[in-house]
């Protein structure tokens, strides 16, 4: 099937009907606890890694003042362990009063006035994964008016200590309840990932009527063999998983791991471009205090995202999987362009990879490629044009391939007012681009 045809597919398919609040039209950014730390409630012995609200404005203060914020990355999400072990007089969920002593509405105005917004955790079930008290069928209506009344942005709902039955109420429930309150609030439900991920099981028609994103597998862990097994699901399972995903609507493979302690260079570079072709949310778990250089590299780099939040919000595929232990991933993006990305699973060395545009679907034609994390441009691509990439083990090459244009545009052109708008150049971004510009990425 030519190029075009699929792109139009695709597009088709991904025009499913959505959960109607007109939020997350592309794939939430920001920062959740979780992955990096835990349940750590030990405030005594480790007041600066423990789940509290200094930790929090911690990573609110890393998002706005360096350079996180302007990218996109614009969330930070509370996980579990937030709360008192006992609701108030009124049943109402409180949180703990010695980690969070200005509670919860104040935290969110501190996010609030510097542009953020605020995530928090709930469990459709008797207890949070973590022991709190959880939200039960009769309590849904009154946390939802909680979280509306403190100034909650999202609320993602775990499905811990619940069954299928109280699952199949309540996630739809709890959507309405979100709505009823007349604030804007994402949902992200967990539902799914407790009913196998596939159907029958899981009916992923409703979900995108009542859910902005949700979670489809296990929990990601910090190592490249946890990344390794997501991708291998989700692609393994793209026939059934990539047509439900569109604005407003997402599939959510787990949290990036980039910058803590399981994955080198290489690999943090693989997680970014997979999740950038998956159209999935870059939600980061990482301590923003503390990251490297190279890691703080690979997270903001403005080409990834802009694939990443491509308005179009089609989610990519795997074209081929290669007996040299190559893959190929494909997604499709506005203003005609794709974004490739080259994946080696190999242990030895670095591979070179031959291939042409046309033996990956693409039509007769002339293209340019961007490569998103050497910033090259290579020119004078026919789609019969062979190539070569070199792949470390572990490793991507990620490129932006866009169709050569018979005359050039400028930044000045308005064609691309998303794109240019979003990932406006700043010096504190620490993002070059080439001298040779895709036009969608200016």
């Amino acid at each position: 099937m030519k190029l075009l045809t699929v792109i139009f597919l695709l597009a088709l398919t991904s025009a499913t009907s959505a959960l109607d609040n007109g939020l997350m039209r592309t794939p939430p950014m920001g920062w959740m606890s979780w992955e990096r730390f835990r349940c750590n409630i030990d405030c005594e012995n480790d007041p600066k890694n423990c789940i509290s609200e200094n930790l929090f404005r911690d990573m609110a203060d890393r998002l706005a003042e360096d350079g996180w914020k302007e990218m996109g990355y614009d969330h930070v999400m509370i996980d579990d362990c937030w709360s008192s072990m006992l609701r108030d007089k009124d049943g109402r969920l409180q949180p703990d009063p010695q980690r969070f002593p200005g509670g919860i509405a104040k935290l969110a105005r501190y996010l609030h006035d510097r542009g953020l917004k605020l995530g928090i955790y709930g469990d459709l079930g008797t207890h949070t994964c973590g022991g709190y008290p959880g939200t039960t069928l009769d309590k849904i209506d009154t946390d939802a008016q909680t979280f509306a009344s403190w100034g909650v942005d999202f609320l993602k709902l775990d499905g811990c200590y619940s069954n299928e039955e109280e699952q199949q109420k309540g996630y739809p429930l709890m959507s309405k309840a979100l709505n009823a309150t007349g604030r804007p609030i994402g949902y992200s439900c967990s539902w799914p990932a407790y009913r196998g991920g596939l159907p029958p099981s899981v009916n992923y028609t409703l979900l995108g009527e009542i859910c902005n994103l949700w979670r489809n597998y296990d929990d990601i862990q910090d190592s490249w063999d946890s990344v390794q097994d997501i991708t291998d699901w989700f692609f393994d399972n793209q026939e059934i998983l990539q047509p439900e995903a569109g604005p407003g609507r997402w599939n959510d493979p787990d949290m990036l791991i980039i910058g803590n302690f399981g994955l080198s260079v290489d690999q943090s570079r693989s997680q970014m471009a997979l999740w950038a072709i998956m159209a999935a949310p870059l939600i980061m778990s990482n301590n923003l205090r503390t990251l490297s250089s190279e890691a703080r590299a690979i997270l903001q780099n403005g080409a990834a995202i802009a694939i990443n939040q491509d308005p179009m919000g089609v989610q990519g595929r795997r074209l081929l999987q290669e007996r040299s232990h190559i893959e190929v991933y494909w997604r499709p993006l506005s203003q005609s362009a794709s974004a490739l990305v080259f994946l080696s699973r190999r242990q030895d060395m670095p591979y070179r990879y031959h291939t042409s545009l046309a033996k990956l679907n693409y039509t007769a034609g002339s293209y340019e490629a961007y490569d998103v994390f050497t910033g090259k441009t290579l020119s004078g691509l026919s789609a019969t044009t062979e190539f070569t990439v070199s792949i470390n083990p572990s490793g991507v090459v990620m490129w932006y391939v866009y169709p050569k244009m018979h005359h050039e545009h400028t930044q000045d052109d308005g064609r691309y007012p998303y794109i240019r708008q979003k990932y406006r150049m700043s010096s504190s971004l620490r993002f070059h681009m080439p001298r040779v510009v895709p036009p969608s990425l200016l």
